[in-house]
């Protein structure tokens, strides 16, 4: 992440529960605080429609990444 409002962003949303909690009721009002370009503002909301919230033990981490991804098998 190159931005420091994307970061900054993120930082708030998982270590102050309030904000955490703003943000899954009200996503705008949260990021409308940080210095975001539409871009940025546009990629958060639509990873969140698609998996919510993702945080260590939530089971949409484990449903979004596919640990075997990059294996590639040679065609020998």
């Amino acid at each position: 992440m190159k931005s420091q409002g994307l970061q900054e962003v993120v930082k708030k949303i998982f270590s102050d529960e309030k904000t955490k909690v703003q943000f899954e009721s009200d996503p705008d009002s949260v990021l409308a605080q940080f210095n975001l370009t539409e871009h940025e503002k546009k990629a958060i909301l639509a990873t969140h429609a698609k998996v919510g919230l993702v945080t260590s033990d939530s089971p949409a981490l484990e449903a979004t990444l596919d640990p075997t991804a990059s294996w590639s098998v040679p065609l020998s």
